[in-house]
């Protein structure tokens, strides 16, 4: 088994949830550190923590194994998917299924009014997103440009500059986001 392979899938599988390696290594019940030695191929896991951590990640341990071995469909049931709310009311539903080296999603998300930009770094160069307007209005900043976009309106941009979505209005913003995130190289 190549272990530094197997490290990258799970990393990969991580960093695709937006999951700290904290956050991993608690719902998987194992320590931080054998994770991390994990991920870096430095330890090699018993089955019993593969098992752990694929379930942690949602995903079949074949998949972490043998990347070959992924479903050619997946579906993710409606009550499965991710959803953070933050304490203003902003929500953040993950639509599609979680699958090992892709690094797509598309993500839904709902800004109660007068909610102030919700930012984000620039992502790695190769990064897209594709933005559509459900309903109220969104203000999208890129960089020091504002683009003000209403309902059905969309938007494509390379995210490798930082963005932020905010809400001034008063009504809902619900939009949705296709996002490519490309990662850096390792």
């Amino acid at each position: 088994m190549d272990l530094v392979a197997l490290g990258h899938r799970i990393t990969d599988a991580r960093m695709q949830r937006s999951l700290p390696m904290t956050a991993l290594a608690e719902r998987a019940g194992v320590s931080a550190s054998m994770l991390w030695s994990v991920e870096r191929g430095r330890k090699a896991p018993t089955v019993v923590v593969l098992d752990r951590i694929a379930r942690a990640l949602g995903t079949p341990m074949s998949a972490l194994l043998d990347p070959g071995d992924v479903p050619r469909v997946i579906v993710r049931r409606a009550a499965d998917q991710d959803v953070a709310v933050a304490p203003d009311g902003w929500r953040r539903t993950i639509l599609t299924p979680v699958v090992p080296g892709v690094n797509f999603e598309w993500v839904r998300t709902e800004l109660p009014p007068a909610t102030a930009a919700v930012e984000y770094p620039p992502y790695a160069a190769g990064s897209h997103e594709y933005i559509v307007v459900e309903t109220g209005r969104l203000r999208l900043s890129l960089g020091d440009d504002a683009h003000d976009l209403a309902a059905g309106d969309s938007i494509y941009f390379a995210a490798d500059v930082p963005h932020a979505y905010a809400n001034p209005w008063d009504e809902l913003c619900t939009y949705h986001v296709a996002a490519m995130i490309m990662r850096p190289r390792r």
